[in-house]
């Protein structure tokens, strides 16, 4: 990391202030390792700057501090490349899910816009990806007054040739606010399918049946009844892994997490033209070691280029996307983390709409609106 990054920022809010921020000159640590604040008067989102990977995203008022991402994975991109690598591609360097979750990221342009109480903060990224000859690009942004993250990338492709590529948002979420029995997983899907037990590892050991197609959320377990994975299970351990296809009839989708104890929603929205598959990867392998996936992606799961290219489709639904010679193609999403009130059981639905941002429980009547300024 150079003084060109240094001198640019960390994007801090300022305690106590609404809509005031001010540009730190020294960046922070996350877990030893280089990280950026984004921040608003609402919420504060750690960014690490080799790899791009979302770390730490809390609200501002907690003093809990409760952050739902996985301290250790967090929301990483998979860019191009999402799962195993060949033989081949592994005798030529390329890693696991693509390079851009490990190379350096460097800060483009930083900047406020607007005015209070609306003012808008925006840090923009680049990451050169040698071995794929591509560039990722990122933006981030928070606006004053919201408790959602604005996240809009593109891929650009440096070859004459147009070429299948795999791009999935590997978010994950881990303790405190993941719990056994307690956090609870919705999405906008329909049908779904449990993974092949040959592709994955046999610890923690599975209680879905392999490679089974099920309408989401009741999966078929290994003794024949059907599980609901909405849940986080009871008990542990265990590791099991399936993937859902979100609902053809919406333009925009949703995955949400949810802790009623806590009181604490983490949630996102996206295109479902551009992620039209949700995987739920889950890993308990015992109480200190808690991990649960949200995986949305052009794939329905992280296997090897070949694999995935040569699957062409499920459920009638492609597995890759195109990306044409010397262009680009673009993805946004959002993502949003905010309290819930008492008595809030379930997320219904979620929808984006006329600058509002409305999270349904209709078991209970009650809703969250949260103010959510820019489209998708």
């Amino acid at each position: 990391m150079g003084p060109k990054w240094l001198c640019v920022l960390c994007v801090l809010c300022v305690p106590g202030s609404v809509g005031v921020a001010t540009l730190a000159q020294t960046p922070a640590t996350i877990d030893g390792k280089p990280a950026l604040t984004i921040a608003n008067d609402r919420l504060s989102l750690a960014i690490r700057t080799e790899g791009g990977a979302m770390v730490r995203l809390v609200l501002n008022d907690d003093p809990a501090a409760v952050n739902p991402l996985h301290t250790g994975l967090g929301h990483f991109v998979c860019v191009d490349g999402f799962g195993p690598v060949s033989r081949e591609e592994r005798a030529a360097g390329l890693p696991g899910h693509g390079e851009a979750h490990i190379v350096p990221w460097t800060v483009t342009s930083s900047e406020k816009t607007g005015a209070a109480p609306a003012r808008t903060t925006t840090v923009s990224f680049s990451a050169t990806l040698p071995l794929v000859q591509e560039i990722f690009h990122r933006t981030i942004r928070v606006v004053d007054g919201e408790n959602v993250v604005y996240i809009d990338s593109e891929l650009e492709n440096q070859l004459a040739f147009d070429r299948p590529v795999n791009w999935g948002e590997h978010a994950t979420i881990g303790s405190p606010f993941l719990e056994l029995g307690k956090t609870v997983v919705e999405m906008s899907a329909t049908r779904a399918m449990t993974r092949s037990h040959d592709s994955q590892s046999d610890a923690p050991p599975h209680r879905l049946a392999s490679f089974k197609p099920f309408n989401w959320p009741m999966a078929p377990a290994l003794t024949g009844e059907l599980i609901d994975v909405r849940p986080t299970p009871g008990t542990m351990p265990i590791g099991d892994h399936t993937t859902s296809l979100m609902d053809p009839a919406r333009r925009l989708v949703f995955v949400t997490a949810l802790n009623a104890d806590r009181r604490l929603l983490l949630g996102y929205v996206f295109r479902r033209e551009e992620y039209p598959w949700t995987q739920l990867w889950e890993s308990y392998p015992s109480s200190d070691r808690l991990a649960r996936g949200l995986e949305f992606a052009t794939q329905p799961f992280d296997l090897p280029r070949r694999e995935v290219i040569q699957t062409n489709a499920l459920f009638d639904t492609p597995t890759y996307r195109w990306l044409p010679a010397k262009s680009r193609i673009a993805s946004s999403f959002l993502m949003f983390y905010t309290r819930t009130p008492d008595g809030f059981h379930t997320v219904s639905d979620v929808v984006l709409d006329g600058g509002k941002l409305t999270v349904e429980d209709r078991g209970s009547g009650k809703r969250v609106v949260l103010t959510a300024s820019r489209p998708l």
